[in-house]
């Protein structure tokens, strides 16, 4: 229990860091966002408990090939929000197109011979 709570404490901590940079320097905080320091610990944590490393190596994998749908969300966000569209409807359009990204991602990565 104190582990699962250890967890839970950093991880929110690197959240609450990458919010107060977010505020004071975007771009700062857009580095932070963009580090994969949650994938980092996620695999540190994965492995204290496993020590499995063909578990962290298929984790690794799935990440970066689930992290190619989420990318145009970073682009398509700015371009509503430059574009007049108001915060929620953006994110809501972003985070949407996003989901539907990843449907077709799962329909798509088993045809081209991507293992999920």
């Amino acid at each position: 229990m104190l582990f699962m709570i250890t967890r839970a404490l950093l991880s929110g901590a690197i959240i609450a860091i990458a919010s107060e940079a977010s505020r004071r320097w975007p771009s700062v905080g857009g580095l932070i966002v963009s580090l994969p320091l949650i994938s980092i610990l996620t695999f540190l944590w994965l492995w204290l408990e496993t020590r499995d490393v063909e578990r962290i190596a298929q984790l690794s994998q799935s990440t970066f090939w689930f992290l190619l749908p989420s990318l145009p969300m970073f682009l398509i966000l700015p371009a509503l929000l430059r574009g007049g569209v108001g915060f929620w409807a953006a994110m809501g359009l972003a985070v949407g197109i996003t989901a539907l990204l990843y449907l077709g991602f799962f329909w798509l990565a088993p045809k081209v011979g991507i293992g999920l």
